[in-house]
């Protein structure tokens, strides 16, 4: 995993030249989000928020309405494999919190799903609903492929072992009936897949993601792709099983001279534990939905403008952090 060290000695610098030594120095606290890979939507998005919600010393204060980070913090967005990797690293302390799927989230807190057999995580708590993610499957242009049926036989990568892709690519293909068997399957980032697809050494690779995802707008744009549609009647099992996933449209034109496609969707949520304090989650929720955040949300990237107060708790099947529920009692989203 990655850390933005450029932000970190960036940080140090300015605490440096601010005097902030001693008992100053001290109060700097690190928050670390996890992400995903550098090439897809949680990491550019975690960083805009890890953005806002820093103030570390030395910093203009925050003014009453709390237009700034939270004092004495310094979040970094980190690169990691995802959704199953995050929880993980929260769990183990290596990250202070990440951002997951929402079914991911909901199989590690309940001990289901693809955590049958393993100990719950029983501490981990949701900061926050961020936006839905959706799911990609994009083939070469001139593909001809119709359907998830048509990936028999095929070259496709389904994301790399600890991602949220992965583990909902799998569900999609056994609701056609296959298995990653069944498919000439490869495991590599969203970035590696696009090169492979782009040199025709990939058919085809699927990606759960905010639209519009960067590696897969570069190919648009430079190669061109096809969005391939994922519905029909083992969709309708597959909602009708699971109800963190949710009908989910594409729409023509995301991705330069691409048509739209019909698809399946789940949420991005922000995770942390029980083992962080309840004040600093209050005051990073709080950093989180302040005036300021919302216009580095809006400006910062294209999905950041669906992060919304309003739907903070939507699709949320795990407990919210204690500091998140105080933020979110006092705004009255909650009793």
């Amino acid at each position: 995993m990655l850390i933005d060290r450029r932000r970190l000695l960036a940080l140090a610098a300015l605490a440096a030249g601010c005097g902030v030594t001693g008992a100053r120095a001290q109060q700097m606290r690190f928050f670390r989000i996890g992400t995903g890979g550098t090439a897809g939507t949680y990491y550019p998005l975690a960083g805009v928020i890890a953005n806002a919600i820093s103030n570390p010393p030395g910093s203009r204060a925050c003014d009453q309405g709390g237009s700034c980070g939270v004092p004495g913090l310094v979040a970094t967005a980190v690169a990691s494999n995802g959704s199953v990797a995050n929880i993980n690293a929260v769990n183990g302390g290596s990250m202070e919190s990440g951002f997951s799927q929402s079914d991911v989230a909901y199989w590690a807190y309940t001990g289901t799903g693809i955590y049958e057999g393993k100990p719950k995580v029983d501490s981990l708590r949701v900061i926050a609903n961020l936006y839905p993610e959706s799911f990609h499957l994009v083939a070469r242009k001139g593909s001809g492929f119709k359907s998830v049926a048509d990936l028999k036989g095929k070259r496709v990568s389904l994301d790399e072992p600890g991602s949220g892709t992965l583990v909902d690519a799998r569900l999609i293909l056994a609701a056609f009936g296959m298995t990653e068997k069944d498919v000439k399957a490869e495991y590599l980032k969203p970035q590696q897949s696009a090169d492979k697809l782009k040199d025709g050494a990939l058919d085809a690779f699927v990606s759960v993601t905010g639209y519009p995802q960067g590696a897969i707008a570069e190919l648009a744009a430079t190669s061109g792709i096809e969005l391939v549609p994922v519905e029909g009647p083992g969709v309708d099992k597959l909602l009708s099983q699971y109800s963190f996933f949710a009908r989910d449209e594409i729409p023509g034109d995301v991705y330069k001279g691409v048509a739209g496609a019909k698809t399946i969707s789940v949420n991005a949520q922000w995770v942390t534990s029980t083992k962080q304090p309840e004040e600093l989650i209050y005051e990073v929720t709080k950093a989180l939905w302040n005036d300021n955040t919302r216009k580095l949300l809006d400006a910062g990237h294209a999905k950041g403008k669906v992060v919304q107060l309003k739907t903070a708790l939507a699709g949320v099947g795990v407990p919210l952090h204690p500091g998140a529920q105080k933020f979110y009692k006092e705004k009255g989203l909650m009793k």
